[in-house]
């Protein structure tokens, strides 16, 4: 893989979202759930949470590198919270 330019960032990246299939793939066998009803008004599973907080926390992470100087490391607390948000109200 010597085209890619992987470095330790992007390799912990590409790591935790393999790391979070995993374990959202054994939730889901070992304590299946029903969808519910959030704020959104559609139904949605863990799974669904999931997806939404990945594109919302991209959009949040690139739009804090473009509109602003601070530490990118705000923005990757900004985007935790939206996870806690979507995750118990979505």
């Amino acid at each position: 893989m010597d085209w890619m330019a992987w470095t330790w960032p992007s390799a912990a990246f590409f790591a935790v979202i393999a790391l979070l299939l995993v374990i959202f793939t054994v939730l889901a066998i070992k304590y299946p759930e029903t969808p519910r009803m959030g704020i959104l008004g559609i139904e949605t599973t863990r799974g669904d949470r999931l997806f939404i907080t990945l594109l919302g926390s991209a959009f949040i992470n690139l739009a804090w590198l473009g509109l602003t100087d601070i530490t990118q490391w705000v923005g990757l607390g900004l985007a935790l919270i939206w996870a806690a948000f979507c995750f118990r109200f979505v």
